[in-house]
């Protein structure tokens, strides 16, 4: 059985979708991969009455393969050895073939959970991509995220808690944040 949900930001879709999912399983922590901003973040779970407690937000990931590099180390780390993999339906393909070489690697498995879109799968040179850019990572620790021409925008800065881990080739302007009141 899953024991958290990972989500890669891209839509409020996914984060309803995984409020709605964490529901269903009140045992489970989500985590947020560079997906909606904390305001609007928190008001999905608040929505869905989801304790902000089992919500975790990361802004490292530029891109998805970074998705799964920056995270993967504390989800092993946590002892997670199952996640609900929660993505669009025309980006399951990619996410999928990334999580099998990223989580994999370090023992842990995915049930893809696809959020239905109006999108058209993503193209197999895509895919083919990322998988060559998951196998550059697990022999030297680099993504090539760097050699994007079109990066995406990052979010304002989030001051990220004192228990955050320094990881390699994650730059400082997107840190993780956990977004519980304690």
């Amino acid at each position: 059985m899953p024991q958290a949900i990972l989500v890669l930001g891209g839509g409020h879709q996914r984060e309803r979708a995984a409020a709605k999912l964490a529901t269903h399983q009140p045992g489970l922590e989500v985590w947020l991969s560079s997906g909606l901003l904390p305001p609007q973040a928190k008001k999905i779970f608040l929505t869905e009455n989801i304790s902000l407690s089992r919500v975790h937000l990361d802004y490292r990931a530029t891109d998805t393969v970074t998705n799964f590099t920056t995270l993967v180390a504390e989800l092993e780390d946590k002892e997670i050895h199952h996640v609900y993999l929660v993505t669009s339906d025309f980006h399951m393909r990619r996410s999928t073939a990334i999580a099998f070489w990223i989580l994999g690697s370090h023992g842990i498995a995915y049930t893809p959970v696809p959020v239905k879109s109006n999108e058209q799968p993503e193209p197999i040179h895509k895919t083919l991509r990322d998988i060559t850019r998951s196998w550059l990572w697990l022999l030297t620790g680099r993504t090539g995220s760097s050699l994007d021409p079109n990066p995406p925008a990052k979010p304002k800065k989030i001051s990220s808690s004192p228990a955050t881990k320094a990881t390699n080739n994650i730059p400082q302007s997107r840190p993780h944040q956990t977004i519980a009141t304690r």
